[in-house]
């Protein structure tokens, strides 16, 4: 391959990538002198016509962008079957080598990274194109730490087949860096790019992404319903600011992230610019030490600028006074903007603080940035006296930081109303129905996995109305059941799945046996030794059974041509059963006026056969293999 030349100008030297669309070239320009890399589309996508020319119109506007931060495309091109893009030669490594072996990275590292990688997309945004694959593989690292953005445009041709186009395993690893909206299959704009973004910064600063699974789908999955864990709680020590940066951009709705790339660089400049006035306080946790110093400092700042009028009366020197003054003032309007919250812009979640004493709730929202003020004394059977019964805002609701949330605290249960005593031990139950008016009735015991003693039944239910006096019966149990603990649904989990699941509610994996199935696909376990939820002694086995999948077969299915639009259509079968969705015939071109032809396909137990003409569904067809 190294005596190949393109275009009569491009010698190809050696291979230097191969991902999971093209094959990457050292090359050397015969004409200007140079060497570049050349980018080879590979062919089992040259087939796809509507796709090459979406990588062609794609990579043309990537060509148009000249960004520091973006790796330049010098030329786009064919030559018979091969499609081409010729770009700059970058001397360095990506940044998933550079995560790989240095994560976690230090966090000013993160940010001067991260402001150049948003820098290079505010650029493309300008220009209406949207990567669409932000991930460390597509970043390049030079030897000078400068990074450089690649593979605009065949990120966004590829989009829509990434996870269920089953093209390769290297597109595939994209959804660990894919936005909700990409996942969903919804309306993606640069916010998604910010979010991808979010992503690199959570794997630099933690090692890890936030979210992994078995399969794409699961992942994606993740993307849309889960919540990410703060990277704080992976390593700690990242500045609170900056978290707040990441899980910001990682918002799971788009008007909740930041507006542009552009926002989000000026966010990490206040980080820095805050620093450089008043040093590492500026991203610290604690918020009162930070605004104090902060005060110190700015005071500082003053009267020197003070002793330098004193000493010159020049207008030149009256002038830089006054612009030193607005710098350490507009310095202290920043960081205070920090302490409420990346100025003011940050949403909080209010917490549940049902149940807290006054005390631990202020401790709570003081914690999160929030005040705390208490509100009315309310009756209540659910809580003790002194407890917080409810919030205003209420738990759940986003606010900004600084905002006031006011709790109801508990003054008593109401006359007649029964107080709440599950979980209580029998001395403190028994002083509790005396404290509301009631009396004490029937005491039996049952087993149960609460310690000997405590309530786990009482009769009339907390928050029962009956009249003062009336008799209360408790159920204690006796503790038999303390070292049990509650079997876990296993079927429908993959084996590693199931075995975690068992390890983690404190049982062991006994014996794993196969056995075909037509109702589960190959590597779900298929049945389990104890139902779910029964209480089993922590520490015994718990045999289950996997399925091995139901026998392939083929089956030959007739696709007429009559019901195509046009003379020339592209035609995408796919099949769907056991074994998961996958596609058969992917949108190759076709003949109306060939009539139709006949296509084998190969799968297990029941499925679904769907046959689309351009962009039309036209048959689905229920078979079984």
């Amino acid at each position: 391959m190294s005596s190949k030349v393109i275009a009569g100008r491009y010698e190809l030297l050696e291979k230097i990538g191969d991902g999971g669309m093209a094959v990457v070239y050292k090359a050397k320009c015969r004409l200007l002198n140079r060497f570049v890399a050349v980018k080879i589309l590979k062919p089992e996508f040259v087939k796809d016509a509507k796709f090459v020319e979406s990588f062609r119109k794609e990579s043309h506007a990537a060509a148009s962008l000249s960004h520091p931060n973006i790796v330049n495309v010098y030329d786009v091109g064919r030559e018979g079957s091969i499609n081409y893009i010729v770009m700059e030669l970058v001397e360095g490594k990506t940044l998933s080598s550079v995560i790989k072996e240095e994560a976690p990275l230090p966090y000013k590292r993160v940010i001067e990274l991260t402001k150049q990688i948003a820098s290079g997309l505010s650029a493309a945004h300008k220009n209406n194109i949207i990567h669409r694959d932000v991930k460390p593989h597509n970043i390049l690292i030079t030897e000078d730490g400068v990074a450089k953005i690649t593979d605009f445009g065949i990120a966004k041709a590829v989009t829509s087949t990434t996870i269920v186009g089953n093209t390769s395993e290297a597109i595939m690893g994209s959804v660990h860096y894919f936005s909700p909206e990409q996942a969903r299959g919804g309306y993606v704009d640069e916010k998604s790019d910010i979010y991808s973004l979010g992503i690199v910064m959570y794997e630099m600063l933690t090692g890890r992404v936030p979210f992994d699974g078995d399969n794409p789908v699961s992942v994606a999955l993740m993307h849309i319903n889960n919540e990410i864990i703060p990277p704080s709680r992976i390593v700690p020590g990242i500045p609170p600011r900056l978290e707040q940066i990441v899980m910001k951009a990682t918002d799971k709705y788009q008007p909740n992230r930041f507006s542009s790339a552009e926002e989000m660089v000026d966010q990490l400049n206040n980080i820095e610019f805050v620093t450089r006035i008043v040093g590492n306080s500026a991203i610290e946790p604690d918020r009162r030490r930070y605004e104090e110093e902060n005060d110190e400092v700015a005071e500082e700042l003053r009267k020197k600028v003070s002793n330098s009028g004193k000493k010159n009366g020049s207008r030149k020197k009256r002038m830089i006074i006054i612009i030193a003054i607005v710098v350490a003032v507009l310095g202290g309007l920043v960081a205070a903007g920090f302490a409420m919250g990346i100025l003011g812009k940050a949403d909080i979640k209010v917490p549940d603080l049902r149940g807290m004493t006054y005390e631990e709730a202020e401790y709570k929202l003081d914690e999160l940035g929030l005040r705390i003020e208490e509100g009315d004394l309310v009756y209540s059977s659910k809580y003790e006296v002194g407890e917080v019964v409810s919030s205003d805002p209420e738990k759940g609701t986003m606010v900004k930081k600084r905002s006031l949330v006011t709790v109801n605290i508990c003054k008593g249960a109401e006359e007649g109303t029964v107080p709440n005593l599950l979980g209580k031990k029998q001395k403190e139950a028994k002083q509790l129905i005396k404290k509301y008016g009631f009396k004490v009735g029937n005491i039996t015991t049952k087993p149960g996995s609460e310690e000997e003693g405590t309530v786990i039944e009482q009769d009339p239910g907390a928050g029962e109305e009956t009249k003062p006096g009336s008799y209360i019966n408790l159920v204690l149990s006796d503790g038999s059941e303390k070292d049990k603990g509650e079997v876990p649904s296993l079927i429908g989990k993959s084996l590693d799945a199931a075995k975690q699941a068992i390890i983690d509610a404190g049982f062991k994996v006994g014996s794993v046996s196969y056995s075909n199935s037509d109702s589960y696909g190959k590597g779900q376990v298929m049945w389990q030794q104890y139902e779910p939820s029964t209480k089993v002694k922590k520490g015994s086995s718990i045999n289950i059974k996997v399925s091995k999948g139901s026998g392939t077969s083929t089956i030959a299915v007739d696709i007429s041509y009559s019901k195509a639009k046009q003379e020339i259509f592209y035609l995408t079968v796919t099949v769907s059963d056991s074994n998961g969705t996958r596609t058969v015939i992917s949108g190759e071109q076709r003949q109306k006026s060939d009539g139709g032809e006949t296509v084998n396909i190969s799968g297990t137990g029941s499925g679904t056969i769907t046959v689309i003409f351009d962009d039309e569904t036209v048959m689905t067809k229920k078979v079984t293999f």
